[in-house]
Order: C-alpha cells, then structure tokens, then sequence
C-alpha cells in the first residue's frame, strides 16, 4: 500500500463529508479528463489510457504543468498517483468512506524537494488552501441533483 512521504516538509490531511452515493463521488472523482468542468483550480486534465496502476496523467493547475502516475487505485475506496512538478515531489492519497447516506472522503498529500525545502512555509499553506478548495468543489459537484 502507498502512503505519503511522512519525512516530508510539508504534508495536509483534510477531510469531507459529502451526502450523495459513493458511486457519483468515486466517478466524479476518478474521470480525470472532466476535472476542469468542475474544479474552477484544474484548467485542463488528460488521462493517458484507463485508470490503472502505472498510467499516467497530464493536468494543469495553479500554472503548474504536472504529469502523475497512478501508484495505486482500489475502486470506490482508494487512489493513489504523484510524481515531481517543477522540482517538488508530491504524493497524494485519497480515501472514500461510505457511512450511511454520506461519503467521507479524506485527502492526504506530501511535498518535498528543494522549492519545498526552500520555501516550506508558504508551499504549506498553497497546498491546504488548494485541498480545501478541491474537497469543496468535489462536494459541491456531487450534491448536485439532476
């Protein structure tokens, strides 16, 4: 099982809870090439292949060009891709819970290398803000109805 980097210089674990089925959160979630429809911070997503372990997708964000690697995915319960962007190394580990009409999706991620080193203490605070504006967004969107 993959985890973050827990040496890392800057690690976020946040969590929400959102009330619709796991089925919409995981499918919001996991069809990569539709993120821009929905986070307003995601301008532009592309999954290389299916979404599988060693696949890899391009996406831009915060005027960031990143390709992740898929490292592992657990339908409807677990995903897990990083990989480095602009000389940061990220790890990033999301978890989906279903407990009675909700669905607790937890996020965690590490950054290191040398920008974090260099700079840890406004990365920190970037990387929060972006979780919780991704969490709020995927919870917004899959409360829709219709």
């Amino acid at each position: 099982m993959f985890t973050i980097d827990e040496t890392a210089p800057v690690i976020v674990r946040l969590s929400t809870a959102i009330d619709a089925p796991l089925e919409r959160v995981w499918a919001l979630h996991t069809d990569i090439d539709a993120w821009a429809s929905w986070n307003a911070d995601v301008d532009q997503a592309e999954l290389d292949g299916p979404l599988l372990p060693g696949s890899s997708f391009h996406w831009k964000t915060h005027g960031l060009d990143i390709t992740s690697t898929v490292r592992e995915i657990i339908p409807g319960e677990r995903v897990v891709w990083g990989g480095p962007a602009a000389g940061i190394e990220g790890v990033h580990v999301w978890t989906f819970e279903q407990t009675g009409g909700q669905v607790t999706v937890r996020t965690e991620e590490s950054w290191s290398g040398a920008p974090v080193d260099a700079d840890a203490t406004v990365l920190g605070p970037a990387l929060h803000d972006s979780l919780t504006a991704w969490l709020a967004a995927l919870k917004a969107r899959a409360e829709q109805t219709g």
